[in-house]
């Protein structure tokens, strides 16, 4: 994947840097695979808003992505690479032998025209997804499960992926992306490789109308407001208050926030590098 620097002929596109969208080889979806979205604009069943800084943007539609992979044994020829508006890796449109049809990940390096399988004695190659217990050591994977069958949870986002690291018995150390060391099940499945889109981190909007449409309103800083409005408001000109912290008076930069009885704490191997 590649990014492109635009020519500074309007003020929006003096700074911006887009995505080249070389990859993509198809542009319109699927229509078997789509489903609605409807938005909220950060408003509860009262129509109060319960959640900043959500509203407009454009009307976008959901694609069903197999996240389970369960298909076992059927290989499936890769038909195209997509663009999906709703997250930040691209999708891969496979046609399974046996005539269905589903969208994946599309993990780095996967062209048109490959042939992908999943299941627990399959060769390790990208795109491939199989349980974790038989992906060999060192293996760059994304997509991972964290409960057997009930489809990938972790390393979704454009350019993620962990490594496996360590088999013991029934568990598999992998190493996450934050530099997180976790227990796994060794059924749970993956999919083998880098996901799709790494330059997505270099991509820079621009101006504030193209936040706009991507559905994300303006946000006001917490020492901008009065007291009343937030811990942080008030003072004598612009005498920023305090801590960082958030409007219900949660501290931010650093407070630890998770359980410390947290079901999952005995998973953790070693957490997240600083």
């Amino acid at each position: 994947m590649a990014i492109k620097k635009l020519k500074p002929v309007t003020p929006g596109t003096r700074f911006r840097v887009a995505p080249a969208f070389d990859e993509i080889t198809k542009s319109t979806p699927e229509k078997s695979l789509l489903a609605p979205i409807k938005k909220s604009g950060g408003r509860n069943n009262d129509g109060k808003m319960t959640a900043r800084y959500i509203g407009g943007g454009h009307k976008r539609r959901l694609r069903i992505v197999d996240f389970k992979r369960n298909k076992f044994g059927v290989p499936a020829t890769v038909k195209a690479i997509e663009y999906d508006p709703n997250r930040t890796a691209r999708l891969a449109l496979l046609y399974y032998a046996d005539g269905a049809k589903a969208y994946i990940i599309a993990p780095e390096g996967l062209q048109v025209g490959q042939t992908v399988i999943s299941g627990e004695q399959v060769a390790p190659e990208v795109g491939n997804a199989m349980q974790l217990k038989s992906i060999p050591m060192g293996t760059i994977i994304h997509c991972v499960e964290l409960k057997p069958g009930k489809g990938a949870a972790m390393v979704r986002s454009a350019g993620g992926y962990a490594q496996i690291v360590a088999r013991e018995g029934k568990y598999v150390t992998i190493k996450l992306p934050s530099g997180e060391m976790r227990m796994v099940l060794g059924v749970c499945m993956a999919t083998v490789g880098t996901v799709s889109n790494g330059d997505h981190m270099n991509v820079v909007l621009g101006k504030a109308g193209r936040k706009r449409w991507l559905g994300v309103r303006p946000r006001v800083r917490g020492v901008a407001m009065n007291p009343v409005d937030h811990p942080m408001g008030g003072g004598e000109g612009r005498s920023s208050g305090g801590h960082p912290r958030s409007r219900n008076g949660l501290l931010a930069k650093g407070k630890k926030t998770r359980s410390p009885k947290k079901y999952s704490n005995k998973f953790i191997v070693s957490k997240r590098s600083k």
